[in-house]
């Protein structure tokens, strides 16, 4: 474990936790005046499209894809290996850029609004940068899962690490927090978000936190790794019990 943290050391140590500020796009154009429309026949509403269960993945700027386009955030690329499995959900990007553990138990009434099935819970990177204590992002972590269990929700946790930097108490009790959580509440465990990703200067954008399109492929194929066996079990068929005696 030990060994894995340093590898990571420069991607923890390269910054503190970004903040993004996102600019409001431009309004649409005024619609036509009510003399230019009243003669016009109103087009039936197309069908909407029944609403899809939904896999959220509730987490901070790593989650959200900053510096990426859309489509190349980890979460979308779930969504095309969801798609290609065969399984009917859509998955929610639920990421916002500088969160830490706190602040997506903040939001989290508003993640899990909706058919949510799975959640993806990946914070605590930003927790780590600002070397908050670990003793609060596990009582975080816990009433996420806790709540999101209570309504019956399929969780996926997301380990992290933190900087040696901080001590080596700090490191190990940080590191320990994802484990212990796992067991505890019997939830899938993705070891390390950035497994195969930290470090690599190839994988990471120039800021040498946030990983290129190249490195969130990798980060979906971590989680993908742990969340395929859980939506497979969702769509096991439920067996039917024979009569009594059978």
């Amino acid at each position: 474990m030990l060994r894995r943290t340093a590898a990571v050391f420069a991607w923890l140590a390269a910054s503190v936790a970004l903040s993004v500020t996102t600019g409001c796009g431009s309004a649409p154009d005024p619609t036509p005046a009510a003399a230019n429309t009243a003669s016009q026949p109103l087009a039936a509403a197309p069908p909407k499209a029944a609403a899809r269960p939904r896999i959220v993945a509730l987490g901070d700027s790593l989650t959200a894809g900053l510096g990426l386009p859309a489509d190349e955030a980890y979460p979308f690329l779930l969504q095309q290996r969801v798609d290609a499995s065969g399984f009917n959900y859509e998955v929610v990007n639920a990421g916002v850029s500088g969160d830490t553990s706190a602040g997506g138990l903040s939001r989290l009434d508003w993640a899990l609004d909706g058919d949510v099935r799975v959640l993806i819970v990946a914070l605590g990177g930003n927790d780590a940068l600002r070397a908050l204590p670990a003793a609060e992002l596990k009582q975080n972590l816990s009433r996420i899962i806790e709540q999101a269990q209570a309504r019956r929700i399929a969780v996926v946790l997301a380990g992290m690490e933190a900087p040696p930097n901080f001590g080596r108490d700090y490191l190990v009790t940080f590191h320990q927090v994802y484990p212990s959580l796992a067991s505890q509440y019997h939830v899938a465990l993705v070891p390390f978000l950035l497994q195969g990703v930290a470090g690599d200067v190839a994988l990471n954008q120039r800021d040498g936190i946030h990983p290129t399109a190249q490195g969130a492929r990798i980060v979906a194929d971590n989680v993908w790794t742990t969340l395929k066996p859980i939506l497979e079990q969702q769509h096991q068929p439920t067996r039917k019990e024979g009569p009594a005696g059978s």
